[in-house]
């Protein structure tokens, strides 16, 4: 069984002493969510202005394990290692599973946290057991699937797309018994509620029975700040009295945080207070070969004419092959992409086309060659300009001035697609 003394104590989300004292840092490296929120705008990256699930970067596995490395030489007393987005962990199981094994085994004497939806946390609670996750939050707005059916616009379980009142009844389940399991492992649970002015306002009460029953430890409740561009946008942000009530009714159950900081997906120092070298160093990490140890010799690059970065690789017919050689960077040969139309087919095929590039640079890629690309090893870097420039970054390090984030590209622009998807 885990100490929960030794851990939480040190764990500042988890002990308000320990806010002041120590540090925490998120690894980005979970992009995809498998709900929908009707406070959630994509664009704005999740729940409100401070932004759970917004980050600049998305890291790999072990493009995280090095940026961590690099931040415990900068942040004094980083005791928490955590992984919240910037989508959820379970809808990304591989990459948080894989960051967690090489985390741990770097640093086996931090604290380790995941912050989730719980509905894809279920098969991964006897492994993240045994790979010293010592705390998990589960973000659960209502106990009643009538309630909850109204805070969420679809979710997605076990490769199908559910919506209303059926969602709701797969969600709720789902998360209900992640919280027994989760205990029988000796992990501290956390539940955040985000408190919905006439949704659930009335009801955040009957959640903390509930989960205090089920042998939850800590129940956290947010305050949204509705986005423009959502089902709920037309929501007040709740006034000071009604939380304080929400709270004040909710802590006759279960221990109450109310130090919460809304933390970022890359937040990096002590709560409220991060560590103001973390973006450059995240930025860095982030251009940094996916895999450290791969020497493939080749970058791919989408490019019209040879001299810039400035095609999208769905409307790309081929792509030049460059190499770094002695004498500066050497274009190589043009390559044919595989035919359109073939949905994931043709992405595969890609991938296999692109077995010795290590990299690709593209003015924009879409979800599914991004997923596929990356999980073959190739890094995807997004940017327009000069093909050098990218060559540069890939090589040897250097910060590219045009890249685009990992979340700007939206299905459909900048591109010749009818934002269905690229095939």
């Amino acid at each position: 069984m885990i100490n929960r003394t030794n851990t939480t104590a040190s764990h500042p989300c988890f002990d308000i002493k320990a806010r002041h004292t120590h540090a925490r840092a998120h690894l980005p490296v979970a992009p995809k969510c498998n709900i929908q929120c009707n406070y959630c705008n994509r664009k704005y990256d999740c729940v409100n202005e401070s932004r759970p699930g917004v980050t600049s970067a998305v890291l790999s596995p072990y493009q995280a394990v090095a940026y961590l490395t690099e931040l415990d030489q900068h942040i004094e007393h980083l005791s928490v290692v955590g992984i919240a987005g910037p989508g959820d962990p379970f809808a990304n199981p591989e990459e948080t599973i894989q960051t967690i094994r090489l985390a741990n085994k770097a640093f086996p004497k931090k604290i380790f946290c995941l912050s989730t939806n719980g509905l894809n946390l279920q098969p991964y609670i006897a492994e993240i057991a045994d790979l010293n996750v010592t705390h998990v939050t589960i973000t659960i707005n209502a106990v009643d699937p009538e309630i909850t059916a109204k805070v969420y616009s679809w979710i997605k379980y076990r490769k199908k797309v559910y919506r209303g009142y059926t969602a709701a009844k797969i969600l709720l389940q789902q998360q209900l018994e992640c919280i027994p399991l989760l205990k029988e492992k000796g992990i501290i649970v956390k539940i955040n509620t985000v408190i919905l002015p006439g949704i659930n306002d009335h009801h955040i009460e009957e959640i903390a029975k509930t989960v205090a029953s089920l042998g939850a430890d800590v129940m956290n409740c947010i305050p949204v700040v509705p986005n423009s561009d959502t089902v709920f946008k037309i929501l007040d942000k709740p006034p000071a009295a009604m939380v304080k009530l929400v709270r004040e009714k909710s802590k006759q159950h279960i221990e109450m945080m109310t130090h919460c900081a809304r933390c970022r997906a890359d937040a990096a120092g002590l709560l409220g207070h991060d560590f103001s070298g973390a973006f450059g160093l995240l930025q860095e990490f982030a251009l940094r070969p996916i895999v450290p140890t791969d020497n493939r010799p080749y970058t791919a690059v989408a490019t019209y004419e040879g001299m810039l970065v400035n095609a999208h690789l769905g409307d790309a017919d081929s792509l030049y092959i460059f190499k770094q050689t002695a004498n500066g960077f050497q274009y190589v040969e043009e390559r044919a992409t595989p035919e359109a139309g073939c949905g994931d087919l043709r992405w595969q095929n890609m991938a296999e086309l692109l077995k010795d590039c290590r990299a690709l640079l593209a003015s924009g890629v879409g979800p599914n060659p991004l997923k596929i690309l990356q999980g073959s090893g190739i890094r995807i870097i997004q940017m327009t300009g000069l093909i050098d420039e990218g060559l540069d970054a890939v090589y040897n390090g250097t910060i590219i001035k045009a890249v685009k984030k990992p979340d700007a590209f939206r299905c459909g622009e900048g591109c010749g697609g009818n934002a269905k998807g690229c095939a």
